[in-house]
């Protein structure tokens, strides 16, 4: 699993304000929208570090073409744990956002999260943006249809109308995009390998910062991308990251998401921890020791 990593030279007219780091496996048509999105859209001029899995479809070939981007490529796909924590090593900004390559990002993206940041005192926040999605994966999302591929993508349509789309602050930031101060991402070590290539890593990752005491879990509604589908996830192997989850922390990540995180309410403030019913305790209590069994 040699991972070959390569900082590409750029001298930027202004200092960027955001690493965006994105893993990437095969999926060229989204990754080239992805970056030409970052680049038209962006409110502030970013620093692009991508992992490249593979790369046999030409997207190896097309990064070392594009002078403005680091990147890091391993021969074989290793994933978005392994993936995200060789973009860290390249990331030169005090803030690291974490993007898939299958997302859109809307115009000022970026200018509303920079507008959440400046507003705090401290580094101990946990941002995301909102996704708009074919089909919804949970509350903290938009449903709306504005294409299944780069190939068919209503991008107009999906710019005359992405500012309408009705949404709230919600709580309980997690999934991509997201943003993290590079300190709080370094003191609770990044994504954790062993969920690797990657399911219940996001959780996790959230969890790992509940206990370093972030309690702004915020999801932001200005900041909108189109996301295409979790399209690489669709393709691997999946790991059994719900019961190393159970195990790691002794819940389910629901249970997390429920009475920690309150994930996809209405935003109210800085989160505090909701006592767990008796009957959910049992349940993760029973859960726990199954979870052994999957080891």
């Amino acid at each position: 699993m040699n991972i070959y990593t390569v900082k590409q030279k750029t001298t930027p007219a202004t200092t960027p304000k955001f690493s965006i780091m994105i893993p990437s496996w095969n999926n060229l048509p989204y990754l080239r929208l992805c970056i030409e999105s970052i680049r038209k859209n962006s409110h502030y001029q970013h620093e692009i570090i991508v992992h490249i899995n593979e790369g046999v479809d030409g997207s190896l070939t097309w990064i070392q073409s594009q002078a403005d981007i680091s990147y890091s490529h391993s021969q074989e796909n290793i994933g978005v744990c392994y993936a995200l924590n060789s973009c860290r090593t390249l990331a030169t900004t005090d803030y690291l956002v974490y993007l898939n390559d299958d997302m859109y990002v809307c115009p000022d993206w970026d200018l509303a999260l920079v507008e959440e940041i400046d507003q705090l005192t401290d580094p101990y926040f946990f941002f995301s943006a909102t996704a708009i999605e074919t089909r919804k994966q949970s509350n903290c999302s938009i449903e709306k249809t504005y294409g299944t591929h780069p190939d068919n993508f209503q991008e107009e349509k999906l710019l005359a109308e992405y500012r309408q789309l009705p949404m709230e602050d919600w709580q309980g930031a997690t999934w991509p995009p997201n943003v993290v101060h590079k300190d709080v991402w370094d003191l609770v070590g990044g994504y954790s390998i062993e969920y690797s290539p990657g399911m219940y890593s996001d959780p996790d990752f959230s969890y790992k910062l509940w206990k370093l005491g972030v309690r702004l879990f915020k999801g932001i509604a200005k900041s909108r991308v189109y996301h295409f589908g979790s399209v690489s996830v669709k393709r691997i192997k999946k790991n059994d990251g719900y019961y190393m989850f159970i195990a790691k922390w002794g819940m389910t990540s629901g249970t997390f998401s429920k009475y920690f995180l309150r994930r996809g309410e209405r935003f109210d403030g800085p989160l505090e921890e909701r006592p767990i019913p008796f009957l959910t305790r049992i349940k993760n209590h029973l859960k726990a020791q199954v979870s052994v069994l999957h080891k």
